[in-house]
């Protein structure tokens, strides 16, 4: 593998979807895409210490705190300031400013398909229903970026225990929502297949480290991290987080992902983090911790193989990317 995907991120016109460039009916609207993640190098968040105006006030809380592996928190200017959320830009610094307005309320999430007890839920309803937990969990982006996260939320495995998955129901299916006046992006179907959507295999989606986030350092959710409620599954990168749920289905055949109906080449069902299986267009042996300048190690499962290994004892890990 070259050494040089050791010592420098993974470059901007990299992590452009090959999709962009190949539909030549797009291509101006592409270019634009292109000319915008020239910038995305440049507007890293220096990872400050400090904290900064817009801060809640819970932030205090969490000073000194670190991950399991003793790696401090990312900040929350870190968090909400450099986001991929394509439904409002594909510049990831572009993303607060275009949230801002971005109405959470009301907000409910309709979990249906191979259950017995099919139910919508309100947003408030399902926040009071389940005890909020703390989980620091690192996020690790497919693009060769990290970051270490104080989410708050619960458990998916207790949503679905409340609706009864059949013995029929063998994955999880989410969905976004779909409003082109709130998310501006969604307006344009030519380029992405909105909404966005994405899936788990049951057992994955019962695990206790997959979680449904409705916090961020102790306050709620903001919208550019997915407010009012997204998905967490911290061993796989962080394409697999789907943000703004407003459905969830349980069914019997794998769904189609967002990522992998672009580029199935390139995005995988899985998503597993796995320093060695490369990305086609870059290595993913390492990573950069945001605020940080040099690379370090990208650990298998990204750290969490002890709790999520088994799950996928027998399969060939290089090819489920």
């Amino acid at each position: 593998m070259d050494d040089m995907y050791n010592s420098v991120p993974v470059r901007s016109s990299e992590i452009t979807p090959k999709s962009l460039y190949l539909r030549r009916r797009d291509f101006i609207k592409a270019a634009s895409v292109l000319t915008g993640g020239a910038l995305l190098a440049a507007c890293a968040p220096t990872g400050g210490s400090g904290p900064s105006p817009s801060d809640p006030a819970s932030v205090a809380l969490y000073k000194g705190k670190t991950d399991e592996l003793g790696d401090p928190l990312n900040s929350y200017d870190d968090i909400t300031n450099y986001n991929n959320y394509y439904e409002f830009s594909t510049a990831k610094d572009a993303v607060n400013p275009l949230s801002r307005n971005f109405k959470s309320r009301p907000w409910t999430v309709e979990v249906s398909g191979m259950v017995s007890n099919p139910k919508t839920f309100d947003i408030d309803e399902l926040i009071k229903m389940f005890p909020q937990e703390d989980r620091i969990y690192r996020l690790r982006c497919v693009e060769a970026w990290s970051m270490v996260i104080p989410w708050q939320g619960f458990p998916l495995s207790k949503l679905l225990n409340v609706v009864q998955p059949t013995s029929s129901a063998k994955y999880v299916r989410f969905v976004t929502l779909m409003d082109p006046k709130q998310l501006p992006q969604e307006a344009d179907t030519t380029l992405y297949p909105w909404p966005y959507h994405e899936g788990l295999r049951l057992d994955e989606a019962m695990n206790d480290l997959a979680i449904l986030a409705t916090g961020l350092y102790g306050a709620p959710l903001p919208p550019p991290d997915g407010a009012p409620i997204r998905l967490v599954v911290p061993w796989k990168y962080g394409f697999k987080g789907i943000k703004a749920i407003v459905k969830i289905e349980l069914v019997d055949q794998q769904p189609n992902t967002f990522w992998s109906d672009i580029a199935s080449d390139e995005y995988g069902f899985y998503a597993n983090v796995n320093p060695n299986v490369p990305h086609p267009r870059w290595s993913q042996a390492s990573e950069r911790r945001i605020g940080e300048i040099t690379m370090r190690p990208t650990l298998m499962f990204n750290g969490y193989g002890d709790k999520v290994a088994y799950l996928y004892k027998g399969m060939d890990l290089k090819a489920n990317y």
